[in-house]
């Protein structure tokens, strides 16, 4: 098994709204006018659909709930139901600030962690593949839930900003088959849309001002979380 790799800790800043859907229209509005779509978007949004691990004791969402201030969590995720571009991905949080590592998998390769055949992680050249075999091997982590939702992104280069709205969160229940299309998902309970704010040193006052909306507040909002509703 390579040894997990160390790399420079980048934190990101990140503010998270619940809003209503007459605030997506203004932000959508007011972002249009001062930021710049991500190239990645179709029409302007995408399609997110995630795996999230947790173990038997529901480590990752406890940790959430009562939010512990050092915790991480594991997804793989893609876009729009393309297979051909897939990241296994570790999100921390400490002090409020968060950080982000991805490694890429195969189809085939996310399949086989789906299916509990994970010997071939330890001989993986991404030390994040390594780290996640070692969690699931002696902690027990393993595929939770599907988490599905639609994005509209924007993007502000100066502070590396970037303004997402996410809606329409629904939850793969008890299946793990996120690799299927046909997979059926349900609203996750009564989501909320959310606006997400992430950048690096400094937040411009112009996105700043966009973002403001009156009687919002920052929330500690979970994607994850919602999706578990059901259990």
């Amino acid at each position: 098994m390579k040894g997990v790799i160390i790399i420079d800790i980048h934190y990101r800043h990140e503010w998270k709204h619940e809003i209503t859907y007459l605030d997506l229209l203004v932000i959508r509005q007011r972002m249009k006018a001062v930021a710049r779509p991500d190239p990645h978007a179709t029409d302007g949004k995408y399609f997110i659909r995630s795996l999230y691990f947790d173990n038997a004791s529901d480590k990752a969402l406890r940790e959430k709930i009562d939010g512990v201030d050092m915790r991480e969590k594991f997804r793989i995720r893609y876009y729009d139901l393309d297979t051909s571009i897939i990241h296994l991905e570790k999100k921390g949080k400490r002090n409020g600030l968060g950080t982000k590592y991805k490694a890429p998998l195969s189809a085939k390769e996310a399949q086989k962690i789906v299916d509990g055949d994970i010997d071939w992680m330890m001989r993986s050249e991404h030390g994040l593949i390594n780290e996640l075999y070692l969690k699931m091997y002696y902690q027990g982590m393993r595929p939770k839930t599907i988490v599905d939702y639609t994005r509209e992104p924007f993007i502000f280069d100066a502070g590396n900003v970037r303004v997402t709205l996410d809606y329409d969160i629904r939850t793969g229940l008890d299946s793990i088959d996120f690799l299927n299309p046909d997979t059926p998902t349900v609203p996750a309970g009564d989501a909320p849309i959310i606006l997400e704010v992430k950048w690096d040193e400094y937040l411009p006052s112009i996105i700043r001002d966009c973002v403001q909306m009156k009687g919002r507040h920052v929330s500690a909002f979970s994607k994850y979380a919602q999706c578990r509703v059901y259990g």
